[in-house]
């Protein structure tokens, strides 16, 4: 009995051992969340000479967005100002407002 009672404690130990490793190990790779907003504030898009690429790194911006916007500015020259951006069929002043810090002309 104990025996068995040594083995369940050391296995016990171990389980817990291995199961705190694992947590730290994935702390320790998870990125800071500074870093991450440091990283996204750094994203600066001109909105009227960015490519397709660029343009789809904005929150709320997918592809078919993405062209849209390249295809507004083809058909009637560059943007004006930022606030012109919600002239995109999809785009509202919303996410233009969304994206500000993220854009330039």
């Amino acid at each position: 009995m104990k025996r068995t009672l040594v083995s369940a404690t050391l296995m016990a130990a171990f389980f817990s051992l291995s199961v705190y490793a694992g947590e730290v190990s994935s702390q320790s790779k998870t990125p800071n969340k500074n870093e991450n907003t440091h990283q996204v504030q750094q994203l600066n898009v001109n909105i009227n000479t960015s490519s397709i690429e660029q343009l789809v790194l904005l929150k709320g911006i997918g592809e078919s967005k993405a062209k849209a916007i390249v295809e507004y500015r083809e058909s009637n020259g560059k943007f004006k100002v930022i606030a012109d951006l919600s002239n995109v069929k999809g785009i509202g002043p919303k996410l233009v407002e969304k994206n500000r810090v993220f854009l330039s002309l």
